[in-house]
């Protein structure tokens, strides 16, 4: 059973295994690279958990068998909270094809929508065609805005993004079942049978 839940101080150590492996295992796939991030101090890695677990910011982690095995985040834009931007989005190769993929962003949707955003956009590496495929089959359209890629600016990212269900037609297993760690709103867990 996978289990997707909030990234928070309690399993700061397990994030911190499971960002790194991103970043090694899939170097072209992010904004900031393995050795920027090896380095950073337990303070620093408090500090992200900080801006990704509160009412603008989340983080989930994805759980198989005790093991992680995928990590997505969120932030709703600063100058427009109808959007939130899906980041950091990864899954183990091995869990790859899987599903869980589709339920760390189905999981940064519901929490996007629970606070009144209508859109989820993304950047992805132009290079990147499995990425691209995966989120068009979940709903993300090419929306015409790109940017310098910031690792290597000869290269473009794609802004893609899918509108959001109003929260009361969220499907049940994309409701909460749980608090985990906090008993703050903003605290979800969900459990995919």
């Amino acid at each position: 059973m996978i289990v997707i839940e909030p990234i928070t101080v309690q399993n700061l150590q397990v994030f911190k295994e499971i960002r790194l492996r991103a970043l090694k295992e899939s170097p072209g796939a992010f904004g900031s690279n393995y050795a920027r991030e090896s380095v950073f101090t337990d303070e620093e890695w408090r500090n992200r958990i900080t801006r990704w677990a509160g009412e603008a910011g989340i983080g989930y982690l994805a759980i198989d068998d005790e093991v992680a095995c995928g990590i997505a985040g969120s932030f709703l834009h600063p100058n427009d909270p109808a959007r939130a931007q899906l980041i950091s989005m990864w899954t183990a190769p091995t869990r790859r094809h899987r599903g869980v993929g589709r339920m760390l962003v189905d999981s940064v949707a519901a929490w996007a929508r629970l606070r009144g955003a209508t859109i989820l956009d993304l950047f992805v590496v132009a290079n990147n065609s499995p990425a691209m495929r995966f989120y068009e089959r979940l709903g993300f359209v090419r929306t015409g805005r790109t940017q310098p890629y910031p690792n290597d600016p000869a290269l473009i990212e794609y802004e893609m993004a899918r509108p959001l269900p109003p929260s009361h037609n969220l499907p049940a297993w994309m409701h909460p079942v749980s608090s985990r760690a906090s008993s703050t709103p903003f605290a979800l867990k969900f459990r995919y049978d």
